[in-house]
């Protein structure tokens, strides 16, 4: 099953580190999000992506163009210039780079990948700046047992400060980030069947989150997974600072546990 990330944004809210990179390139420890994103979905043998691109496309160009290289050791013949690889790192996706338009909108964005995507069947879809540990499979399994076009993770946002339990005015339990105990929002990770293209009526202005959701909605065709684990999408400073503060204490909960 294919997937489409969308990659094109310009993030604003993250200009300290998106006016010289894309969003999905900020790194947590040692890569950029997009790769601990698609890790996930690899790791639930989804392997074949679509990378919406479009502010500064050229740095996820060329990460991919040189990533064989630099995941591996080589071998330099300087007489000839032949090359020889080992040592690669297990990467087996498959990664369609595709330039969705520098100015477009979330819904223009997935828009344009419809030649390459319709006759294929189911696909999903998700952001290039957050990251779950949704099981992606479960997913999979409730859109089809619903028979509806699309499916869109629901998860409970993390609180912005910590929280503090009292017996009295005795502290008895501190959550530093807690996810908030009321409401659901949309965390991305959507099933989407082919059909879901013809909602998108507004070319490039098309905002995926609001009139094509909200029809799909109003038809009765848009249904959640519910994910009460792990959710955090990197809007800011701080976000980055935490999901790397995850990393480095070896408590990052979207690791799948084959590679911990």
């Amino acid at each position: 099953m294919n997937t489409i990330i969308l990659c094109g944004g310009k993030g604003t809210r993250l200009s300290e580190e998106t006016d010289v990179r894309p969003k999905p390139m900020i790194e947590v420890g040692d890569r950029p999000i997009l790769w601990h994103i698609m890790n996930h979905y690899a790791s639930f043998g989804f392997k074949d992506f679509y990378l919406a691109l479009g502010y500064k496309q050229e740095y996820i160009k060329d990460y991919f163009m040189r990533f064989y290289s630099t995941d591996s050791d080589f071998r330099i013949d300087l007489s000839s210039g032949k090359v020889e690889h080992f040592n690669s790192g297990p990467c087996d996706w498959r990664v369609n780079l595709i330039d969705t338009g520098n100015d477009s909108l979330t819904g223009g964005r997935i828009l344009r990948m419809r030649d390459h995507l319709y006759k294929e069947g189911t696909f999903m879809l998700t952001y290039g700046d957050g990251v779950s540990n949704v099981d992606l499979e479960a997913l999979v399994r409730f859109h089809k047992s619903h028979g509806k076009l699309a499916t869109v993770t629901g998860v409970r946002p993390p609180a912005r400060f910590g929280e503090m339990i009292f017996d009295g005015d005795l502290v008895v339990e501190f959550k530093e980030k807690p996810q908030a105990s009321v409401g659901w929002i949309n965390g991305g990770f959507f099933v989407l069947e082919p059909e879901v293209f013809d909602y998108l009526k507004d070319g490039d202005l098309t905002i995926f989150e609001q009139a094509p959701l909200a029809n799909l909605a109003k038809d009765g065709q848009l249904v959640s997974y519910r994910h009460e684990g792990f959710w955090q999408c990197m809007d800011t400073l701080r976000d980055k600072i935490y999901l790397n503060e995850l990393w480095e204490e070896g408590n990052a909960p979207w690791v799948p546990n084959s590679i911990r």
